[in-house]
């Protein structure tokens, strides 16, 4: 039995925490907000997507890019922050825009992602999770382009998880796509059993469950300022509340993470992808898609969690800045307008805006760092929610000295 400290409170941090106490150890949670999962947790698409994980670098996302770039409308968003750190990760994000480095990450995602269900569901007996508004409503790729469709459904094999649909049997699938007109609509990609849920009240639920285990050892309202090293190894973690003792230290704070392991000198290529969020309303009048929704050419997804239809969009490269911009918040109304107007009640929409920490790969990293007791389950991107079940086992593996559950290349340090 080890004395651990976890740094992160959002969904992620939350489940390794768990996943650690589950193995043995004596865990205290560090977190500096006053409440779980306010971060990139707290209003986030909600899509469980174990089979759609293709990281955003691709071969052809550089030229899609420039596309992107001369919309106003566009689902990204670049602006200078002045900082080395973002051309760097620029320059490595461009590096990894190939097929077959493609195809390899997707390929780990996938395993990723598979065996992330499956303790998902091993979470949920163990911590008696209920109130995080569960479904498992299947997901729809809808595609605008013929040509990008035809490419795609060319690839989906027959007997497999997902199914190529046309037009028409999109809309018998999901009749709300037929709202707003189905001219647009070139077809579309299915996968039964892709989840959505509530993230933020999973997080929170799960942290209740987590103060009443026997080897939990407390949650420290505290910024995390650094490390205190004897030799190699990582002996305790510095905060602006006083040194907590560990024997190894799991970072999972997100963006964080990167500024503090620099502190020991681990550098960590993360970037802050920034997205928004609507949650609209939905009454007795509307008629919000029951199918998890991602429109594939303008980067936004559509689930409805309890009764709120949750459409998040967009990847804005405009560093560490959480502010909602109006322009662009602007144009997410004007485009789920068109898309599903009879969906939910736009007009008292909440946004948000997050950060979602992203390596240049789309592969999060995990597991040791050349400090001793230093361990990482950061850089999940969009699919922190989806990952981090799976994610959490595999460190809780590694600290009790036990091999991955999963193959480990590709989703460590040195691959991202």
């Amino acid at each position: 039995m080890k004395q651990l400290v976890v740094i992160g409170g959002g969904v992620v941090g939350v489940t390794t925490a768990w996943a650690l106490a589950e193995a043995g150890h004596r865990v205290t949670l560090v977190e500096r907000e006053a409440e779980l999962a306010t971060g990139a947790s707290r209003a986030n698409g909600g899509q469980l997507s174990y089979r759609y994980v293709s990281p955003l670098a691709d071969a052809g996302v550089p030229l899609k890019a420039l596309r992107w770039l001369l919309d106003p409308q566009g689902p990204l968003r670049f602006k200078p922050d002045g900082t080395a750190a973002q051309w760097r990760w620029l320059a490595a994000f461009l590096a990894h825009c190939r097929g077959p480095v493609n195809r390899r990450t997707t390929e780990r995602l996938l395993e990723l992602g598979a065996f992330s269900q499956q303790c998902f569901g091993e979470l949920q007996r163990q911590a008696r999770l209920d109130a995080i508004e569960l479904r498992t409503p299947g997901k729809l790729v809808v595609y605008r382009k013929p040509g990008e469709f035809a490419r795609v459904a060319s690839r989906t094999a027959a007997g497999g998880p997902e199914r190529a649909l046309d037009r028409d049997a999109c809309v018998a699938l999901e009749p709300s796509l037929a709202d707003g007109g189905a001219d647009w609509l070139a077809g579309g990609i299915f996968t039964a059993g892709e989840s959505v849920a509530d993230c933020h009240a999973l997080s929170v639920q799960l942290g209740e469950r987590l103060a009443q285990h026997p080897n939990f050892q407390g949650r420290v309202r505290a910024h995390a300022t650094g490390f205190a090293v004897h030799g190699d190894r990582v002996a305790a973690v510095k905060t602006d509340q006083g040194e907590l003792g560990a024997d190894g230290v799991v970072l999972a704070a997100g963006l964080q993470s990167a500024a503090l392991a620099a502190l020991v000198d681990v550098r960590l290529p993360l970037y802050p992808l920034k997205g928004y969020s609507l949650s609209a309303p939905i009454h007795g009048v509307h008629r919000p898609p029951t199918v998890s929704v991602t429109d594939f050419e303008r980067k936004t997804l559509y689930a409805r969690i309890g009764g709120q239809l949750r459409v998040a969009a967009m990847v804005d490269l405009v560093g560490e800045d959480t502010r909602i911009d109006p322009a662009r918040l602007a144009a997410l109304q004007r485009n789920v307008r068109e898309t599903f107007p009879k969906a939910a009640d736009y007009d008292h929409a909440v946004p948000w805006a997050g950060l979602r920490p992203a390596t240049p790969s789309g592969a999060p990293m995990l597991g040791g760092t050349p400090l001793r007791g230093l361990w990482l389950n950061v850089g999940h991107g969009a699919l922190g929610f989806t990952f981090s079940f799976g994610s959490a086992r595999i460190v809780a593996d590694l600290v009790s000295g036990k091999p991955s559950p999963i193959a480990l290349d590709g989703l460590a340090l040195r691959a991202a």
